[in-house]
This record gives structure tokens, C-alpha cells and sequence, in this order.
């Protein structure tokens, strides 16, 4: 298993065009609110690396964090969310063509981090997302956050209700929670992981 993740912020993009060259790239995607800030902090066993925020939507652009050492080339991407963001319909689609140009461009990107909230299981933008990915053959790794928030009595029930889903094994989604610390070392080994390969 690994240790925190040795990341740092670099900077945030607003422009796919203006990213720089690098040996590889891993992206997480998911709604506003499932916790991506919160998990590169866990990631990273940093409270402060990336800006969480109780309003959906923090992430507006492109967050580069880097693994040490510096210039490295290796780098985890924070994208903006989709869903729940209270802002409006003019900002929201920047914000999905920001996405879609990134996902759909990028060449060095080796693999998707799809974040589901494990308390209330894929979601129809979530699936659409996925098939999406799916089309782009993009490697998919699914993460499914908030483990914390699911009651030990409805656990079974719930990741059966996610496996079923999203149509994948079982053995395919990590069940993660950024506040407990629960399934982050495994996480973090499978990054290290794509990261390595790409």
C-alpha cells in the first residue's frame, strides 16, 4: 500500500490549449459535490492542498497538482464538476466544454478517476458520463466516495446497487472515504500505478 501521495499545486487552467507538455496525466471527474477537493487532500494527507467548499462547485478550472520531484511530469487533475453547481446555464456549459475538450484532447492523459457519492449510488448524469469514457476508451478506474455516510446495515445493499449500475465487477470500484481514511492507501497505489505505466 502507499503512502500520502507527495503532490503540490501547481496552478489552475482555464484553457485546455494552455496546458504544457507532460509524461502523464490522471483526471478526476464527477459531480460538483462528491467530494473531489476532499479526497486529493486525503491523497495527499494534506488539509489545505485543494480548496474544499460546503457550496457545490468550487472547482471552476483546471487544477494541475504535481508528484515530487518538481517537474516530474506526472500530474493528477482536478476538473471542474458537473450537476448541482448553483450557477448559471452560460457558466455551466464553459465549464463542459472545459471538460470535454480536456478528456476528449488530451494525450497524455493515461486514465479517469470517475468519483460516484457512494451514499446515494450513480446518478443519470453520472452514467452518461460513463458512457461517454467509455466511447473515448478512456481507462476508467471507479471510485466511489463517502463511504463514511453509508450505514453498515444498507453497506451489502448499496454496493450492489452500484456494481449493478454502472454494469461493472466488483473488484472495479474502490470504496473510498476521505474522512476516515478508509481505502485511500489503496487508492493511492493504484495511481501510483497508471502514473508508472503511463
Amino acid at each position: 500500500m502507499a503512502g500520502p501521495l507527495p503532490l503540490s499545486f501547481l496552478r489552475s487552467y482555464a484553457d485546455a490549449d494552455a496546458l504544457p507538455f507532460t509524461r502523464a496525466e490522471i483526471a478526476l471527474v464527477g459531480r460538483s459535490n462528491v467530494g473531489k477537493s476532499s479526497l486529493i487532500n486525503a491523497l495527499a494527507n494534506h488539509k489545505r492542498l485543494a480548496k474544499t467548499s460546503k457550496t457545490p462547485g468550487a472547482t471552476r478550472l483546471l487544477n494541475a497538482f504535481e508528484m515530487a520531484p518538481a517537474d516530474s511530469g506526472l500530474w493528477l487533475m482536478d476538473l471542474p464538476g458537473y450537476g448541482f453547481a448553483k450557477v448559471s446555464k452560460a457558466e455551466r456549459a464553459k465549464w463542459a466544454n472545459l471538460l470535454t475538450r480536456y478528456i476528449e484532447e488530451r494525450e497524455s492523459l493515461v486514465g479517469v478517476l470517475q468519483l460516484i457519492d457512494g451514499a446515494i449510488g450513480p446518478t443519470a448524469l453520472d452514467l452518461q458520463t460513463l458512457e461517454w469514457l467509455r466511447s473515448l476508451g478512456r481507462p476508467i478506474t471507479f471510485v466511489a466516495t463517502k463511504l463514511d455516510k453509508v450505514r453498515p446495515s444498507k453497506s451489502k445493499k448499496r454496493r450492489n446497487e452500484v456494481v449493478e449500475a454502472l454494469g461493472v465487477a466488483r473488484s472495479e470500484i474502490l470504496w473510498v472515504s476521505a474522512e476516515k481514511g478508509t481505502g485511500i492507501p489503496e487508492l493511492r497505489a493504484r495511481i501510483v500505478h497508471l502514473l508508472d505505466e503511463g
